[in-house]
């Protein structure tokens, strides 16, 4: 998920099994942002990598290789099939994870932090100014990983529960429960996130492991039913299929790219684990485990050709059924858990950035900086979960929604990873070029191959996406117009303070603070007090509250004072976009640097902008409408930059966009 991001319940799993060994001997730099940890550290950062990162691509064995293989039938050939998507599996895991996520874009880290907020930031930082294809190429990023969000869960869930079906003594009888019973899952998933997921956390690394190692073990167990099956490890199948009904094979990609599905989270997630965790959690653990579940589904599949409806469960032991079906399901749970707190994480991320409107965040943890909740995201999430399920009712049905937005993500990366390369990294033209034209080619093909199942649903997620780029380009564009228009009618500050120095107002004691977002003109709430009250206090301090573009400001660098007279002073504050803004206290900095002040006797003045929509500037008018509503609807800038409540003045003025 990019920016200076804060860690979430995602990280704590780690970190609650790592907390009693800081001071153990010999550590190393494979810790999250390169900071040194022990050797039982490492361990556990790595269990929590394998519990959190590769919770959403660890499901993808019980849907993918039958959604492919069902596909591949029109070739005449199943044998040819079964091993041609076999070999384009164990392929698309190399080349699309290995590949271009472990060994490459995760180079590409802004301080630590990867995702497609933190790509752009890093790549404006490379850039040295603001690109705006970067920045749209950043919104449709984030829109994307938004609608992936809301279908992971669905068909994660839903994949597991469907096992139902094959468990022994269960008929069809148990159908018409499968959705709802999904829906119970999720509702009761969504419903404990206000409470914070701390305690549940540090169980997520240790069940995804023993999953991982299940599936290992079942493929292991069946490879043995046709051997031959470990032909399929070469290429050549893969080829031959994709050449015997190249139309066909392009359909098939789309299905197949259902096994690399969750490869964004070894990016996104590496500001919580670290680099060195994900990529041996890879390399030893996962990829082995997958390549066995595949080849091991493929072989059961060359013996028992009738099994091709659902190859995973039809090949788990009855012995075992019941046991895997509960391990499935925790998995699953699992796998969109990661799916929401990464949801949560973005959004902090797109607000501070300035993609969104203040939203209301709430922290879950007293210790853990990161947990957060965000109650409206959350909302809009299950709501969007409950509606595909209902809409789709199976997984067959959501795979063909499925693909398009991870698809979407990965090439909006490699898009902006060109930048990097070129500026930051000084990668000649034809070495930049070299490596990202075959993994752009190879987005774009599997990109292509899942536009093909837009009548079947792959309508969905470009839908949510588009609708979720259309609303942060309305916040960002009426921002920029209102601060514009702002700016055009307000006087400059140097001019005011001429102004007071020739005709002194009356003075009231001690200290008001004013937040705006520009600090070259009078803010609003001060002209208000001046015009109205009459009235100028003894100090006066302009304060603007500023987003890097790096996930994490040190408080060296956390405050800029600059004296522009005797009477007031302009005051910087420059938070991560990973970071939670709290104005208190960088305050209490603010005096430990000299700027004195009694907080008891200071006041913050806010200004409150009543915006009326104009047809004739700016915007089309359904759009200024829209930019009002999220006006209206955002979080009270005292709350959002946690400031006490009754020490807030706020005054307001109409403007029309």
């Amino acid at each position: 998920m990019v920016g200076d991001q804060p860690r979430d319940d995602r990280q704590s799993a780690a970190a609650s099994q790592s907390a009693s060994s800081d001071n153990a001997p010999n550590p190393s730099h494979d810790g999250p942002h390169g900071t040194p940890v022990s050797k039982h550290a490492q361990r556990a950062l790595l269990i929590g990598a394998i519990g959190v990162v590769f919770g959403d691509i660890g499901t993808s064995p019980i849907y993918a290789l039958r959604e492919a293989v069902g596909h591949a039938q029109g070739l005449g050939d199943p044998h040819l099939a079964i091993m041609g998507v076999v070999s384009l599996a164990f392929w698309a895991l190399m080349i699309v994870v290995t590949l271009k996520y472990v060994l490459f874009l995760m180079r590409a880290d802004n301080r630590g932090e990867g995702g497609a907020l933190s790509l752009m930031a890093l790549a404006q930082n490379a850039l040295g100014r603001r690109s705006a294809f970067l920045f749209v190429l950043g919104l449709c990023g984030a829109a994307l990983f938004y609608a992936d969000g809301v279908i992971t869960p669905a068909i994660s869930v839903l994949s597991a529960i469907e096992g139902i079906k094959g468990a022994p003594g269960i008929g069809n009888a148990i159908n018409p429960f499968i959705v709802p019973i999904a829906a119970v899952i999720l509702i009761g998933l969504f419903m404990v996130q206000s409470h914070g997921t701390a305690g549940l956390a540090k169980f997520f690394g240790p069940i995804t492991l023993v999953w991982f190692l299940s599936l290992g073990a079942l493929g292991l167990f069946h490879i043995f039913d046709d051997l031959s099956i470990i032909t399929a490890l070469s290429p050549h199948y893969a080829l031959t299929m994709l050449a015997a009904k190249p139309m066909l094979g392009f359909v098939i990609l789309g299905s197949v790219f259902l096994a690399v599905t969750g490869a964004e989270a070894l990016y996104a997630d590496m500001g919580h684990f670290g680099k060195s965790p994900i990529r041996k959690g890879w390399l030893f653990i996962v990829l082995p485990c997958l390549t066995l579940n595949y080849l091991g589904q493929g072989a059961y599949l060359l013996a028992h050709p009738s099994a091709m409806d659902n190859p995973f469960w039809n090949m788990v032991p009855h012995l075992i059924y019941w046991p895997l079906l509960l391990l499935a399901t925790a998995a699953t749970v699992i796998a969109s858990q990661a799916v929401i707190t990464g949801a949560f994480s973005v959004t902090q991320q797109a607000v501070q950035l300035g993609l969104l409107p203040r939203l209301d965040i709430r922290n879950t943890s007293e210790t853990q900086a990161g947990q957060i909740y965000v109650p409206a995201i959350n909302g809009l999430l299950m709501v969007g979960v409950l509606f595909l399920l209902v809409t789709f009712q199976n997984t067959h049905n959501l795979t063909a929604a499925y693909g398009v937005a991870v698809t979407g993500v990965m090439f909006v990366n490699t898009l902006m990873a060109f930048t990097v390369a070129r500026h930051k990294w000084k990668w000649p033209l034809w070495g930049v070029l070299a490596v990202l034209i075959p993994m752009g080619f190879v987005d774009l093909v599997f990109l292509s191959s899942n536009l093909l199942k837009l009548p079947d649903g792959a309508w969905m997620p470009l839908l949510i996406g588009g609708l979720l780029v259309m609303l942060m380009w309305t916040w960002v564009r009426g921002t920029q117009i209102l601060g514009e228009k702002t700016r055009r009618d307000s006087l400059p500050l140097t001019d005011l303070i001429d102004m007071l120095s020739a005709r002194p107002p009356h003075r009231a004691q001690g200290t008001a603070i004013f937040l705006t977002s520009d600090p070259t003109v009078a803010p609003v709430a001060m002209m208000h007090n001046l015009k109205h009250n009459k009235v100028l206090h003894e100090k006066n301090i302009i304060m603007t509250v500023h987003t890097s573009h790096k996930p994490r400001v040190s408080d060296q660098n956390r405050i800029e004072i600059e004296v522009i007279s005797d009477d007031f002073k302009r005051v910087t504050l420059t938070f991560g976009y990973m970071e939670t803004p709290n104005v208190p206290k960088a305050l209490a900095q603010c005096r430990r640097q000299g700027l004195k002040f009694d907080i008891m006797s200071t006041s913050f003045f806010l200004g409150r902008r009543s915006v009326v929509p104009s047809a004739r500037q700016g915007m089309p008018l359904w759009q200024d409408k829209l930019f009002i509503f999220l006006m209206r609807n955002a979080a009270n800038p005292t709350d959002f930059f946690r400031i006490p409540p009754g020490r807030v003045v706020e005054l307001g003025t109409q403007v029309s966009v």
